[in-house]
């Protein structure tokens, strides 16, 4: 890897660790979920980074995949078990890391310890020549010593440029193939733990959505608006509410984009037996002698 590239992995890295941990103490009784995010993501775009997905709010039975649209008027509770997950872009490089925040509580302290001593174990093992299998089975084993599960089709995942989820999965339970960690990867090792089912699903829209192909629209703002989203996010996610700085009312040209099959949105990921879920994530760099843990 040129000297270049490492130090734009490392700059995103760092601005995503700085932007989590700005964010932490912003979620509290009574603060506004929709400008918790917002601060959140200004504070990355005023310290010269961009947003690789929009900043991540998952509670309670949520996993992931949830943020604020423009019209979100909720307030964090106590008691809520937050998920925190914010991403960094630095000319197309990236850093992701989330937490997880019981707001003025500790009922859940032990699943919350549960994912990020998995996490702790994946980055102690990983390095060149490694196969993922071996990380699968160190997670679960490490949330199941706490008498939980881990979330078993909620993986991590390989990083390049511009592309947030790209090759390399890395499970988080036994019986994968997996694949063997080279030199130069980067990856994101996201476990989360559960005293649910174990599995996601849903089909809620997230207010998070994805370009996915050009398609002919007959509509002048439609088009121009997709075009705006490919060339401002760049194949990354983006929320609804990022929309506005293009458009003051987006919302009809989106629907026609996403009848069209030109964008689509993600689902909010439930857990499937309706149990409360944690999540700790780090980027990791695979060097010649283990690995640089990018947002520590």
């Amino acid at each position: 890897m040129q000297a270049e590239e490492l130090a734009q992995w490392r700059q995103a890295g760092e601005l995503a660790r700085d932007a989590l941990q700005y964010g932490r103490p912003l979620i509290c009784e009574g603060a506004d979920v929709l400008a918790t995010v917002e601060k959140i993501e200004t504070y990355v775009r005023r310290n010269g980074g961009g947003l690789a997905f929009p900043v991540n709010i998952a509670t309670d039975e949520e996993a992931a995949h949830w943020t604020p649209s423009s019209r979100t008027s909720r307030r964090f509770s106590t008691g809520a078990l937050v998920k925190l997950d914010v991403g960094v872009e630095i000319g197309g490089y990236i850093g992701d890391n989330a937490l997880t925040i019981e707001i003025a509580a500790s009922r859940h302290d032990e699943m919350r310890d549960a994912a990020r001593e998995a996490l702790q174990r994946v980055i102690e093992m990983t390095a060149p020549g490694v196969n993922t299998s071996l990380l699968g089975s160190a997670v679960q084993e490490t949330i199941e010593s706490y008498g939980l599960r881990p979330v078993a089709n909620l993986t991590g995942h390989g990083i390049k440029r511009y592309d947030l989820h790209c090759g390399i999965s890395i499970p988080s339970v036994s019986g994968f193939r997996g694949t063997v960690l080279r030199k130069d990867d980067v990856i994101a090792v996201e476990p989360f733990a559960t005293n649910g089912a174990g599995r996601v699903g849903g089909k809620r829209n997230s207010n998070i959505y994805h370009f996915v192909r050009p398609v002919r629209v007959r509509d002048s703002e439609a088009v121009e608006l997709l075009e705006r989203i490919r060339s401002e996010f760049h194949g990354l996610p983006f929320a609804e509410r990022w929309l506005h700085a293009f458009n003051d009312d987006p919302q009809p040209s989106l629907q026609k984009l996403l009848r069209a099959g030109a964008v689509a949105y993600y689902p909010v990921l439930d857990e499937l037996g309706h149990g409360m879920v944690t999540q700790a994530e780090h980027t990791l760099l695979l060097t010649s002698s283990g690995v640089e843990v990018l947002t520590q």
